[in-house]
């Protein structure tokens, strides 16, 4: 581990130019997707569009030494932002560590879509695989940011609908608590580098478009109920404003007696797992999770 290289990362996004706020959702998105192609994708996989739940989606498998199972990810954007491309370096380097295959999947997005219209689709595109025949068992759910709460909306969802729960659950600094109930919105916001509380309200307010956020599929990570929920690894890093997203989320799944690891790395950024080419913390992070899949996921 190297402070040096946390250091780096700081600084680097201290240097990342944010312009004037953009005047509509596209450029929003555009700034995203050029800001997000920065993470390169390693080699060792194929990509091939396809369609899931009537959504697009992208197949990412390994070359070689590839393992039963199946990685259904769901990539972050503040639920308006990002598409299986702005995720594909966190869910390539996923691939090669866990040997498995990975569906990502294009969800709806607010403000066009707003909730629950992407939650709908995450469970549609789960509840398609099981259709095809894979087992709940073969199915690891995994997801960063919005989609780190997407993630645990889908596991809610199985549960409340009677279909069998995933093998485990993966969120990378999961977003979804539009009650912004946590103490590290002010505790952290001198040391965060991509969000402010102001910012996140605004986000979470496009997203909801006047539902209710008191309920547990709007606000997964501060109301849901998490009994019957799969085995759950929460990463998070130790500057995020959402750091308490994440323990209140793993609090919760403790108190409902789930299997639970909260795994916090300190001195680094949301998603800090994408600069796995400039950050050691990044790799070993991705290499706890691959096997926290592996540990779970049914190899038959």
């Amino acid at each position: 581990m190297s402070a040096e290289q946390r250091q780096g990362i700081r600084q680097m996004l201290a240097r990342t130019p944010t312009g004037s706020e953009p005047k509509n959702i596209e450029e929003q998105r555009e700034g995203f997707a050029t800001m997000m192609s920065a993470f390169q994708v390693p080699a060792g996989v194929t990509r091939t569009d396809i369609e899931l739940a009537g959504r697009r989606a992208v197949l990412v498998e390994p070359v070689r030494d590839a393992r039963p199972g199946t990685m259904l990810y769901f990539h972050g954007g503040s639920f308006a932002l990002g598409s299986p491309e702005t995720a594909m370096s966190l869910t390539a380097h996923l691939v090669l560590r866990t040997g498995m295959r990975a569906i990502s999947f294009d969800y709806r997005l607010a403000p066009e879509d707003p909730f629950p219209a992407g939650v709908k689709d995450c469970f549609a595109a789960y509840r398609e695989l099981l259709e095809q025949g894979n087992t709940a068992e073969s199915i690891a759910v995994v997801g960063d940011s919005a989609g780190g709460a997407m993630s645990v909306t889908t596991a809610l969802s199985a549960r409340n609908q009677g279909v069998p729960v995933p093998a485990c659950v993966v969120c990378f600094s999961p977003g979804g608590d539009p009650m912004r109930s946590g103490g590290s919105l002010v505790s952290r916001r001198d040391r965060d580098p991509f969000f402010t509380p102001e910012a996140l309200q605004a986000s979470g307010e496009r997203y909801l478009a006047g539902a209710n956020p008191d309920t547990e599929m709007a606000s997964p990570i501060s109301r849901a109920d998490m009994s019957g929920f799969p085995p759950l690894l929460v990463q998070v890093g130790g500057d995020e404003i959402l750091l308490d997203d994440s323990v209140h989320l793993t609090e919760r799944a403790r108190e409902a007696d789930v299997d639970v690891v909260l795994d916090v790395t300190a001195g680094v950024p949301h998603v800090f797992q994408a600069f796995v080419d400039h950050l050691d913390e990044a790799g070993l992070a991705l290499d706890r999770a691959a096997l926290f899949i592996t540990q779970h996921v049914a190899r038959g």
